[in-house]
């Protein structure tokens, strides 16, 4: 969150970067350009309000003919009937475009993340790549709607505002100047050191919150420790220091409201008192003076607002910068696929050969050293071993997540390289230890296997995992919700719903993460003999927690510290009474 909250330098490279993100609004530029001219035209009007408003003293004070009143009152409405309607058209265009721009950035963005490869999200937090989407470019959305717009209008304010000032009265002029700007700045500068104790209080008060949810969430430990107390302090504490900063920031800012009232409203003072000095030497009417004394207050104003603006800027800029980083990034080499091309197959033959492998964020450690081995069409597969030994990181590099350092990895004779990334993983289905399922619905979680399907291969599907018992019993059947990562069904009827997603693919590679480890016994047999029918005709590669589920395979990989340093069969494995496999199948059986 603190990376967030920083504010990028304004510089010329950072401008031409942030430009970048201006593709987005390319067709919509004439849209944009008339918004500009609504922009123009709305502030002239608003720079017309006090002039003509002084005119009108100046008329009713020289006791002018009541018609040259009206005259210059209808002058006063047309002119606002005319700033408002600028003002309206400016906003809605602006509206209108920021929308359909960041729409398309949005599109845009969420594509490029969801082709990055693996290496990639295994280096990033969810929440902060979620932050990209929708906080950062939220800060564009304030930077094209009103910023943007803003940062014209209070140029063209002071700008036009001293050219008629200077018109008005030189003399008066360069008085207000040496005076009222000076004023506003030091006000700006004031106001960003009392915000920064505002946000310190934020802060703290959000730790105190963060106590209170984790204490909350936690209150079983929280009890069964007897840290009631414990708690108590540490939320007081917290509590207490939101509370002196608080005081302090109130102390400060007591001083900068008496700042205000003493600085703002004393140049005002000297203006008028010097404006006054002016109109007794004749060289200034009253409605001058009246005409001057607005502008003054547009021109302080507007002074005091690009600070701010600044600031909005400075945040979009970085908002800017952390999208660009993510699409800068090179996405992986994906294409989506036509049916004959997803029915294109492999026959399901693997070959690794000599394949080391580090991960890119931990590129002193090797995973995988010098791994070997091959498997035929059909065969089952068991990857096992003690935690850490590199089961995972086959299954990674065979999905192409990551390509291996050295050595090559071989599909029916040819390398995994030489395949369409697409065109090969939609070859493979993946049943997961912990599955994760959709929000939707039962339907839309199974046919992710296969969007195209229709409803009678995504009921075969169920049936063939042994699934379609209890969704039929579910009042809304398929189309039952299943909540959030699938919190409303069992663990058995996730794992059973994962298997139909996989039943539906109808892949030539299957890989497993023993899907049954967790489950209780009914679940447990229902799911295996689901598995069971799975693998059938299929390669299939099973990640084996316990080795009971394994002594069918046809070949058995035994890993320990990225190397193979067994393998076979199971009878063949138990013969070697020194072997890790014999060992570990012992002090499984034994437990």
């Amino acid at each position: 969150m603190e990376q967030q909250n920083k504010r990028a330098k304004i510089t010329l490279s950072g401008i031409r970067r942030a430009l970048r993100l201006y593709q987005y609004a390319k067709p919509y530029r004439w849209q944009f350009a008339l918004g500009l001219i609504m922009l123009l035209l709305s502030s002239s009007a608003s720079l017309a309000f006090p002039k003509l408003l002084g005119d009108l003293i100046d008329a009713g004070h020289k006791g002018l003919l009541l018609q040259q009143l009206d005259r210059i009152g209808l002058l006063l409405a047309v002119v606002l009937i005319l700033q408002s309607l600028f003002s309206y058209f400016r906003i809605r265009i602006f509206v209108s475009v920021t929308e359909k721009t960041l729409a398309s950035l949005r599109q845009a963005t969420y594509s490029h993340l969801i082709r990055l490869p693996m290496k990639f999200f295994s280096e990033r937090r969810v929440g902060e790549l979620n932050s990209r989407i929708s906080s950062d470019i939220s800060q564009l959305q304030d930077m094209f709607t009103t910023t943007l717009a803003e940062f014209l209008r209070q140029l063209i304010v002071i700008s036009g505002g001293i050219a008629l000032l200077a018109i008005t009265s030189p003399k008066l002029t360069l008085f207000m100047l040496a005076i009222v700007p000076l004023i506003c700045v030091a006000a700006v500068f004031f106001g960003k050191f009392i915000r920064r104790f505002s946000k310190q209080v934020q802060a703290q008060v959000a730790d105190s919150n963060t106590i209170v949810e984790e204490t909350l969430q936690g209150i079983f430990n929280v009890k069964a420790f007897a840290n009631e107390y414990f708690e108590i302090g540490r939320y007081k504490k917290k509590t207490n220091e939101a509370a002196q900063t608080g005081i302090k920031a109130g102390l400060y800012q007591g001083a900068f409201v008496s700042f205000l009232i003493l600085g703002l409203f004393g140049a005002m003072v000297a203006v008028i008192w010097k404006g006054a000095m002016l109109m007794a030497e004749g060289q200034l009417e009253v409605g001058q003076l009246f005409s001057f004394i607005l502008y003054s207050g547009f021109i302080g104003g507007s002074i005091s607002g690009l600070a701010e603006i600044y600031t909005r800027i400075q945040r979009a800029m970085g908002a800017s910068e952390h999208l660009l980083e993510i699409l800068n990034e090179p996405v992986e080499a994906i294409q989506p696929l036509s049916t004959a091309q997803r029915r294109t197959g492999i026959s399901g033959e693997i070959r690794f050969e000599n394949v080391s492998f580090q991960y890119p964020s931990r590129k002193d450690i090797a995973v995988l050293r010098n791994v070997s081995f091959q498997v035929q069409p059909g065969w089952q597969v068991a990857l096992v071993g003690p935690s850490g030994a590199g089961k995972s990181t086959i299954v990674s590099l065979l999905l192409r997540f990551y390509d291996p350092e050295q050595g090559r990895i071989t599909f029916d004779g040819r390398e995994a390289r030489d395949y369409d990334l697409s065109e090969l993983r939609s070859q493979m289905a993946v049943v997961p230890q912990d599955v994760f399922l959709f929000g939707g619905t039962i339907r839309e979680n199974i046919a992710y296997g296969n969007p195209e399907a229709g409803e009678d291969a995504i009921i075969h599907a169920a049936k063939q995992a042994n699934a379609w018992e209890f969704i039929r019993d579910f009042p809304e059947g398929l189309d039952t919700i299943v909540g959030e990562r699938g919190i409303q069904l069992s663990g058995g009827q996730r794992q059973r719903i994962a298997i139909a997603r996989a039943v539906l693919r109808d892949p030539r590679i299957l890989i497993l993460d023993e899907a049954t480890s967790a489950l209780d016994s009914e679940s447990e047999r229902l799911v295996q003999d689901a598995l069971d029918k799975l693998m059938q005709g299929r390669t299939s590669i099973v990640i084996a927690h316990r080795l009971s589920t394994v002594r069918r395979a046809d070949l058995i990989l035994v890993l320990d510290k990225g190397t193979i340093v067994e393998k076979g069969t199971h009878e063949e494995l138990m013969e070697n009474e020194e072997g890790l496999y014999r060992g570990l199948s012992e002090l499984q059986f034994t437990a």
